[in-house]
């Protein structure tokens, strides 16, 4: 049987206060914390993140600390868009966060308007709430989305020119305004933000939309935070970003610039799949921006149809 090791076992078991009957591996998303989904004596059932302090190559963090920042939201708030916390276990050989199971939620994709809608109505929820002590973007630089974006690729633009989506004229003749936009655009504020929506971290259960990971929470402008999931809703075939945010150029330019900074970097060890999902949302971010900005056509071999 696919399971945990006995010795997470035992402590999940402790934990819950019940016995697993059986385990089934949660593959969807791209962190490195085990993940479950335990059924229990009695026929309950649980989803489980389980983490170390191992330093893997490439992380900046141990999966454990990403656990350790969840636990603390879900300690401190109790919100419809926030699945319920059944446990929580930090101990040096293992650390576990048990919430409800939501596997007969509606994952999406595919999306539809009124499932947009509903996420939107849920962000909304969640940039009115406060949390006290929360690090703000710049506060946290794991949190901060604006880490490394056009400013970045202005300085070394090698990675980026690797991916073919434009030629170096294109770079030289559109910096400049992606610049400037980008220093138009207000970071900071006092919204909570979750800054990782993307499908696999968004169920719908009846009209309600629940956000789980959230070890890259944040206090900053909730804009942003919705900016940041246009661009993976898109691939998805939802609505191209502008139906959502109409004018705001200055976004688009940030949103771009993160993932143009990134997503010809070498592959994270750790995370092994993570440059691939953020070439595939610079791939709608980038012409979201050209749109927005007026800049010139793409020109790049690989550039997007």
């Amino acid at each position: 049987m696919d399971a945990p090791s006995p010795d997470l076992q035992r402590r999940a078991e402790a934990m819950l206060r019940k016995p697993p009957v059986s385990w089934k591996r949660i593959e969807r998303g791209y962190t490195p914390a085990q993940r479950w989904v335990v059924t229990l004596d009695g026929g309950s059932s649980a989803f489980l993140k389980m983490g170390d302090d191992i330093l893997r190559p490439g992380a900046a963090h141990t999966t454990a600390d990403g656990l350790r920042k969840e636990y603390r939201v879900y300690s401190q708030l109790g919100a419809s868009f926030l699945p319920d916390m059944l446990g929580w276990m930090d101990e040096p050989a293992a650390t576990i966060l048990a919430l409800e199971d939501l596997s007969g939620a509606f994952w999406p994709p595919p999306w539809s308007q009124p499932h947009v809608d509903t996420v939107l109505e849920a962000l909304t929820a969640l940039h009115a709430t406060r949390l006290p002590g929360a690090a703000s973007v710049y506060e946290n630089i794991d949190a901060d989305p604006t880490s490394g974006g056009w400013n970045e690729v202005a300085r070394d633009p090698s990675s980026f020119l690797t991916l073919g989506i434009t030629s170096m004229d294109w770079l030289e003749r559109a910096l400049p305004e992606l610049l400037l936009a980008c220093g138009k655009a207000r970071i900071n504020g006092d919204d909570l933000c979750h800054f990782d929506v993307r499908s696999d971290n968004i169920c719908i259960r009846g009209e309600q939309a629940i956000l789980i990971d959230w070890n890259w929470m944040a206090i900053g402008n909730g804009q942003l935070d919705t900016a940041f999931w246009l661009p993976s809703l898109a691939i998805e075939g939802g609505p191209p970003p502008e139906r959502t945010m109409p004018t705001a150029p200055d976004l688009a330019a940030v949103v771009s610039g993160f993932f143009a900074a990134r997503a010809g970097l070498p592959v994270i060890p750790a995370l092994p799949l993570v440059r691939d999902i953020q070439l595939a949302q610079l791939r709608t971010a980038l012409p979201w921006a050209v749109r927005a900005l007026g800049l010139p056509p793409l020109d790049g071999p690989n550039a997007p149809a």
